[in-house]
């Protein structure tokens, strides 16, 4: 496990033109309250967790079972939709976009609620059972390309070829509306959580792929506990998006193979989640594939199954060697945060 500590906020550059996360949170909230499927996910405390961890604490947020669609993602994309149907956007719609699957689920979800149309790009790697539950959902499911970059590609040529809406969980430059908006509803869960925690965290990992959950987390986290709780953001040392751009002090594009840890897969990162984890994060660790797997185990061990993705926050903490527990500032008093992302795979 590789980890880069910063002197908070790290210098990045080439982002001024970007906004940094909201923290909105009632807005989201508000739209929530007139959605039948909408209620709030757990908060558990883990003493298995913990145990292992050598901490007083561990609350995972389990976002498995938001809005039945498996995620934290039901939280983005339909609630983008469900903001166009009410500034009466939506007739004759159709959305595009790329994901490894969680995405283009909610944004499929979103679609078919307000009788609009998706359609979901995937790359070659993506598991067969995300496309036949995005099919379920009334998306169109194309599959291209063997990234999930090459598909984002190939939605984003569809959109402009289509005149259809691009609904993407990323970010870049001359696209940030859309996906500030979609950031704006992952804060939801963090808002639950500060609400139901009986006292602050001193620790969060939080997970990364494009960056958008962590991003959002994190301001939500500094807004509500100020610049107490250390912060730790996890990704896959195959796809180390945010990682690599905090080190080289502006956004970059990153090379490696594909990752178990296929929803974290992403090798560019979302410019809006850049600076604001630039802003808010300390640190930014880096697992391995074995250390992802080995917090999927134990999460499963604990009752909270989960995939390598949905628990990388949970391996990260894990993963920590006794050098790096001491430079985290984590000890026997800790009390740590974590989110459970996802479901296990079907």
């Amino acid at each position: 496990m590789e980890i880069l500590h910063i002197t908070r906020p790290a210098a990045v550059t080439g982002l001024d033109d970007f906004p940094l996360p909201s923290v909105d949170a009632a807005r989201p909230q508000a739209m929530l309250e007139r959605c039948p499927a909408a209620a709030p996910t757990p908060l558990v405390q883990s003493e298995a967790i913990a145990t292992q961890a050598a901490v007083a604490e561990v609350w995972v947020k389990d976002e498995r079972g938001r809005m039945g669609l498996g995620s934290f993602k039901a939280l983005g994309a339909a609630y983008v939709v469900a903001n166009d149907a009410a500034e009466g956007h939506l007739a004759g719609r159709t959305y595009v976009t790329a994901s490894a699957g969680n995405h283009g689920m909610s944004v499929a979800a979103g679609a078919a609620a307000f009788s609009a149309r998706s359609v979901v790009y995937i790359a070659e790697t993506v598991p067969e059972a995300f496309a036949e539950r995005l099919a379920q959902q009334g998306a169109e499911v194309v599959r291209e390309g063997a990234t999930y970059e090459a598909s984002m590609a190939a939605a984003l040529a569809a959109a402009e070829a289509n005149d259809w809406a691009l609904l993407s969980d990323s970010s870049w430059e001359g696209y940030t509306e859309r996906p500030h908006r979609l950031m704006e509803g992952y804060l939801v869960l963090m808002a639950e959580t500060i609400a139901e925690l009986p006292q602050p965290p001193s620790h969060i990992f939080l997970q990364a792929g494009v960056g958008g959950l962590a991003g959002a987390c994190a301001a939500m986290a500094r807004q509500a506990w100020g610049q107490s709780p250390r912060i730790v953001v996890v990704e896959p040392d195959v796809a180390p998006a945010i990682h690599a751009s905090i080190t080289a002090g502006h956004a970059v594009d990153t090379q490696g193979p594909v990752s178990e840890m296929g929803r974290l897969d992403c090798k560019t990162p979302s410019l809006i989640a850049l600076k604001g984890l630039a802003r808010d994060a300390d640190d930014f660790a880096l697992i391995s594939e074995d250390e992802g797997q080995m917090g999927a185990g134990t999460a499963m061990v604990a009752g909270l199954a989960s995939t390598p993705s949905g628990a990388a926050g949970i391996a990260g903490l894990l993963a920590l060697s006794e050098d790096q527990r001491d430079a985290l500032g984590l000890t026997a008093q800790s009390r740590v945060l974590c989110i459970l992302s996802e479901g296990p795979e079907a």
